[in-house]
């Protein structure tokens, strides 16, 4: 739910308006006390299912937003965290938050600022992350983004992110996503500039497919700290795309 700290009805209409960069510009002040901030939950049980996988020295967090990811990757590595969004906005609040008062022994953080389907890395990273960004691109732009990210990582590097189970059809939570798309689909056919934000065009299939065509090993790990399902499969898993070790 929204804090009462958190934006406005109008704030987030005038958001919802704008271009997606935009967008999160306006809402960057306020982010973090809304229901889109990744919450602690996640970060928890995402880190440790990868902690066994490391020890990592670099670590990269994909459209990282106000930084939720960069705090759990300071945690991970050993020498450095980047982070890279193309808002600005969002840039600003992450830097505030992870950038000041860093204790001897952390890990360094950098913030850039790029387009996530144009990343300015060669391969430098052991482990990159990324969290609630991938309704932002559209299934089209999916295989090329896998590719950025596979080449940013070092021979064996790891790519991961955590992918819920769908709802079931004709709950309430498949009708609000539905109508959520439908909403956003109507809005982006009908107003410029467009607003990519959709919640249904992540499938499991069609994601490990492109991960795959872009040169990953794909494995699927539970996430039990999110819970279960009625029929005892995991709420969440975390997909673990590995590039190849060099030979």
């Amino acid at each position: 739910m929204f804090s009462p700290q958190g934006p406005t009805l109008r704030e987030l209409a005038v958001q919802a308006l704008s271009s997606t960069e935009h967008g999160y510009d306006l809402l960057a002040p306020a982010f973090d006390r809304t229901p889109f901030r990744t919450p602690a939950v996640v970060l928890d049980a995402v880190a440790a299912a990868l902690r066994p996988l490391g020890p990592f020295d670099s670590g990269l967090d994909v459209c990282c937003g106000t930084g939720a990811g960069i705090g759990m990757l300071r945690e991970l590595c050993g020498q450095r965290v980047v982070g890279v969004d193309f808002s600005a906005g969002m840039l600003g609040v992450a830097r505030s938050a992870h950038c000041t008062g860093e204790a001897p022994g952390d890990p360094a953080v950098h913030l850039v600022r790029a387009d996530a389907r144009r990343l300015p890395f060669r391969p430098a990273f052991d482990l990159a992350v990324s969290f609630g960004a991938f309704g932002h691109f559209l299934p089209r732009e999916r295989p090329a983004l896998f590719r950025q990210v596979h080449g940013a990582l070092r021979p064996g590097g790891r790519f991961a992110f955590p992918i819920g189970a769908p709802p079931k059809v004709f709950s309430r939570g498949y009708w609000a996503l539905l109508g959520f798309d439908a909403a956003m689909r109507v809005r982006n056919a009908l107003w410029r500039p467009r607003f990519i934000m959709y919640y249904r065009t992540f499938p499991l299939a069609g994601v490990l497919n492109d991960l795959a065509g872009a040169g990953f090993a794909v494995e699927l790990l539970p996430l039990p700290g999110l819970g279960r399902r009625p029929d005892g499969a995991p709420r969440a898993r975390l997909v673990v795309a590995r590039r190849a070790a060099a030979r």
